[in-house]
């Protein structure tokens, strides 16, 4: 694998058993990381298949995506029922799988797990955040013995909320996968003050775009191409060249069919290009 440069402009794929066409795409755009999306239905025997495929075309898996069968994004009520470690009953089958993501991470050489653990109570006594936080000083544990950090994607809850469950969880390769777009789909708070509150933490990042829930309870925001939302690159872009992130700006586009999706990728990395040059003439 190669060295990546300060920044360097990746695109978030899903696998699937056979990798070729996934790295056909990703060489099509020129790019040299990825991280890898492990959807919850995915055999994940294929690793060897994705380590040789990777290697052969010399990308960088700069981490791992881990999601979870029975997920369901419709609306914050939804997710608040489905999505990661909080729903009970399937709690030790995801608490497994998020394990087996960090074994399959660390055999294409991949550094972190990132996830959605889902709405964490914010009552620290709350048998569900007791619970909740003791799966992820497991999976941290596990994790470490690989050398791989796991990353809590940012969105289901505020800034501080966050960076308190990370202090209490207590474990030094637990970190953040900085979403900038999920802050605002799920109207928990402004990005850029958010990215400022937990800066140091942060492992990874997407670069992805949307806009505000409308005002109606319960409902989320909708996702945009980059550069068309309400996040503001530019400023994303600043402030993390100013809490001395250096790592990838990995873009995810979710929620279009593929032809959209190839289109939207492509846009996004020319944009990421231009806001990296104009700061490098700065």
């Amino acid at each position: 694998m190669q060295g990546l440069k300060d920044m360097e402009i990746g695109v978030l794929i899903w696998a699937n058993p056979d990798p070729s066409a996934k790295i056909a795409q990703l060489n099509s755009f020129g790019v040299r990381c990825t991280q890898v999306g492990l959807r919850g239905d995915l055999d994940l025997s294929c690793v060897d298949a994705w380590n040789r495929a990777l290697q052969s075309a010399n990308l960088t898996a700069t981490s791992v995506c881990a999601s979870y069968n029975g997920e369901d994004y419709a609306d914050i009520p939804t997710v608040k029922r489905t999505v990661g470690f909080i729903p009970p009953a399937t709690r030790t089958e995801r608490e497994a799988r998020t394990i087996a993501a960090c074994d399959f991470a660390h055999t294409i050489g991949a550094k972190s797990v990132t996830t959605h653990i889902g709405f964490v109570p914010e009552d620290t006594g709350d048998p569900d955040y007791v619970t909740v936080r003791e799966m992820v000083r497991r999976v941290c544990d596990h994790a470490a013995k690989h050398g791989v950090n796991f990353s809590l994607e940012t969105g289901q809850e505020a800034a501080p909320v966050l960076l308190a469950f990370i202090r209490d969880v207590g474990r030094s390769n637990l970190g953040i996968n900085f979403d900038p777009a999920n802050m605002i789909l799920y109207g928990t708070g402004d990005p850029i003050e958010a990215l400022g509150i937990l800066g140091k933490h942060v492992q990874s990042v997407h670069c992805k775009d949307g806009n505000w829930p409308p005002k109606v309870p319960g409902a989320l925001g909708k996702e945009q191409p980059l550069g068309s939302g309400a996040v503001g690159i530019e400023r994303f872009l600043a402030k993390l060249r100013e809490i001395g992130y250096t790592g990838p700006l990995t873009i995810e586009r979710e929620g279009v069919e593929p032809v959209e999706w190839a289109k939207d990728v492509t846009v996004a990395i020319q944009l990421l290009e231009g806001l990296k040059a104009r700061a490098a003439q700065a």
